[in-house]
């Protein structure tokens, strides 16, 4: 496999340049209370919003990983890139009330509608969840793609990545966070672009990449009895997963919440939904091409997630070689960037201030500046265990999301659309899914010294998404059953927080905030996501 030259290295020179000069532009900024470093002052603009919210999706690994589903006859793994429609339900269903309450967290707008206890389980769930999932898996993999693609040291590479996405975050705040990855999102999207063109060029269009590939290859509807995909397991775990992500994860939201108003923030998720078309042209098609440029000889690589790496060094001409190379950096940075800051955010809104009510704003910037920087240690620490841990359990972590969505999903979307669910109801569904969730974990870990005919061994080994889908539902039922069984709650605290409980001036402000040009393109965000569905049958 040929490396980068000259030119490639000046395209990547460039864009650290830009990225920089942005980044100390930003930095130069007021920063004088936790609204201008951990929301930007809430004074963002809806192209920046989308775009941020679309580069914290995309990391170095989901460009690779998806390429090597591609490759790899995963197809059916296509309906989580399909997710536009949900980055939709944020701004049209979810925002409202976020914003209404005025919040900093996800955990916050918990307290609101229910109580502390709520917050406070949330918020230590999501640092730990974060530090030990998002972080490492960001880390480790976008420094396996760094070493692989620039041909220098994995720990090298990692940790200057590490390093420059930390100090950036650190100085400059959310608001260096979203306009960087405004940047990125440009360089990110164009990259890849050039990608699938020249790789679609090379396989003689999209004919010519089917007839390369084995009849059905890219049908990604499955039988409802497929042991890995069955269709309607996958398509009611990847929606519980999506809400989860999309619509509740502090990861995202809070881009939404840095923006202008309700306007300009259910706009940024209207971009964003466009942009979260994208990826399956993007990034999965060039490793379908990749498959099909193999089959026929003129490729060579060993594991589905080479084929990215090999398409892009073997057909690129030079120049756009750094382009693309510059787009997985930037996907990379984007990610650990999002979640440094929304893990800072976290502790210094939810845990420190609720500790420390009477902190003055300056001190609390502070605080966050050096949550984020013990983030960065903490994801620089993670690396060489990463390292050792087995490809297994990589896999389990790259998983774990089935098992953390369906709780917290239930929670919030009963909590928005029930006002009947209280506290108590909350709390037991949080608590309940986070044992069962450990308990499913810890035995499919153990699975193979289960007796194999007993009921744990059936429960450990059930296929993820069939168990995600019936968790579900065990999620649902202890919220209203708990619910149902305690006091409801006072009309006060539930007002304007549920859809049964908002005034006629509150519908009146929200039906204000949008035209009839949101609506359309909304629908025709909807419209291809079905055309998509329905492309993808072989």
């Amino acid at each position: 496999m040929q490396g980068f030259d000259t030119l490639d290295w000046i395209v990547i020179g460039a864009y650290f340049l830009i990225l920089m000069g942005i980044a100390l532009w930003v930095i130069r900024q007021k920063q004088d209370n936790t609204e201008d470093y951990f929301l930007a002052g809430r004074n963002i603009g809806w192209f920046v919003v989308g775009a941020s919210i679309f580069a914290s999706n995309i990391g170095s690994e989901h460009v690779v990983g998806l390429a090597g589903a591609g490759a790899g006859g995963k197809i059916p793994m296509l309906i989580y890139e399909l997710h536009a429609w949900i980055v939709l339900a944020l701004g049209w269903i979810f925002l409202p009330f976020y914003l209404r309450s005025g919040v900093f967290t996800m955990p916050e707008f918990l307290e609101r509608r229910f109580n502390s206890k709520t917050r406070w389980f949330l918020t230590v769930f999501s640092l730990l969840a974060y530090v030990l999932t998002k972080v490492s898996v960001t880390v480790y993999a976008g420094g396996i793609v760094i070493a692989s693609l620039l041909h220098i040291d994995f720990w090298f590479g990692a940790l200057i990545t590490v390093v420059l996405t930390g100090a950036y975050t650190i100085l400059g705040g959310m608001r260096a966070v979203v306009y960087t990855e405004a940047l990125q999102t440009i360089v990110l999207v164009l990259g890849a672009a050039t990608l699938t063109f020249v790789g679609l060029n090379a396989v003689g269009g999209w004919s010519g990449m089917k007839s390369s590939l084995e009849p059905g290859y890219l049908n990604m509807w499955r039988p409802a009895s497929d042991p890995q995909f069955p269709w309607p397991s996958l398509v009611i775990t990847s929606t519980i997963v999506g809400i989860w992500y999309w619509c509740t994860d502090q990861y995202i939201v809070q881009r939404a919440l840095a923006a202008q108003n309700i306007t300009q923030g259910r706009r940024g998720t209207i971009f964003g939904a466009l942009l979260k078309l994208l990826p399956v042209f993007l990034f999965l098609i060039p490793g379908v091409v990749a498959l099909a440029l193999k089959n026929r000889g003129e490729l060579h690589w060993d594991s589905p997630d080479q084929a990215f790496a090999t398409l892009l060094m073997e057909k690129m001409p030079s120049g756009l070689r750094g382009l693309v190379a510059a787009g997985l950096l930037a996907a990379l940075m984007s990610s650990l960037a999002s979640v440094f800051n929304s893990c800072s955010t976290l502790f210094t809104v939810d845990v420190y201030r609720k500790l420390y009510p009477d902190t003055p704003e300056k001190k609390l910037v502070n605080v966050g500046r050096i949550a984020t920087a013990i983030v960065v240690v903490l994801g620089i620490a993670w690396i060489p265990i990463m390292q050792n841990i087995s490809g297994v359990l990589y896999e389990y972590l790259q998983s774990v999301q089935s098992y953390i969505a369906p709780p917290i999903t239930a929670v919030f979307l009963l909590g928005i659309f029930f006002k009947r669910i209280n506290a108590q109801g909350a709390m037991a569904t949080l608590v309940a899914g986070l044992t069962v969730a450990v308990i499913r974990l810890t035995l499919e870990l153990s699975r193979h010294s289960l007796d194999p005919d007993g009921f744990l061994f059936a429960f450990a080994s059930m296929n993820f998404l069939t168990f995600a889908a019936w968790f579900f539902l065990f999620s649902i039922s202890v919220c209203v059953i708990a619910s149902l069984l305690t006091p409801a709650p006072s009309a006060e605290q539930v007002q304007g927080l549920t859809f049964g409980t908002l005034s006629s001036q509150q519908k009146s402000d929200n039906r204000g905030s949008y035209n009839v040009w949101d609506i359309v393109v909304s629908l025709i965000v909807i419209g291809i996501v079905v055309y998509v569905m329905t492309s993808f049958t072989g």
